[in-house]
């Protein structure tokens, strides 16, 4: 089994929503971090899938060669203490993994930037601890407290994306709230999918 799918979208852009659709499908999927007690080999268990993915990036030069036995990577950021992985930010691996495999696809799940940053604040401190005090590509350390630094932030990541990838066809960006996004990802990865909907939803807090 090979890597079929990566997910370039920032957190709480609708990545476990993917995740969830997909595993509904019948694909295995890797999801942020590779738990213990899933059934990951012993050198996987535990880690960031960002990790994996530079760890096969500067041992290989294949970005993917570490997590063949998934068939898709639904969220690849992580950020925890003094560990900061953003490939989906990188243009040398994002280019590495194009080279590497000719016959990748990507999506990249989206919603209003607005949506995403306000998700952020309030899941787990990303928004307006972690992220400002992280080594994040394109929000270096001191930015990202606020709504207005992370939109613009969040804006500059997808254009980012839409200037690297044009018309691939590879590509989707995919607005996991928009009345055809099922059937635009579906007709993308030439599978049905019988589940679509919100996993993964933000507790309601000012």
């Amino acid at each position: 089994m090979t890597v079929r799918l990566v997910n370039l979208g920032l957190p709480k852009s609708g990545t476990t929503t993917l995740a969830t659709a997909l595993e509904a499908a019948g694909w295995r999927v890797a999801d942020h971090k590779l738990r213990h007690g899933a059934g990951h080999p012993a050198r996987l268990a535990g880690t960031f899938v960002g990790r994996q993915i530079y760890d096969g990036y500067f041992e290989t030069g294949d970005p993917l060669a570490r997590l063949d036995g998934f068939d898709a990577l639904s969220e690849i950021s992580g950020l925890k203490g003094g560990r900061s992985f953003w490939p989906q930010c990188d243009y040398a691996v994002l280019k590495a993994m194009r080279l590497a495999r000719p016959g990748l696809l990507f999506v990249a799940t989206t919603r209003p930037a607005a949506d995403i940053s306000d998700s952020m604040r309030r899941w787990q401190g990303l928004g307006e601890e972690r992220l400002p005090v992280g080594a994040v590509p394109g929000l270096p350390a001191g930015y990202g407290a606020t709504q207005a630094q992370r939109v613009r932030w969040i804006e500059g990541h997808y254009d980012m994306l839409r200037d690297i990838f044009g018309g691939d066809p590879r590509f989707v960006e995919l607005d996991v709230a928009a009345p055809d996004a099922a059937d635009r990802l579906s007709a993308h990865l030439g599978i049905d999918l019988p589940w679509w909907g919100r996993a993964n939803v933000n507790p309601v807090r000012s």
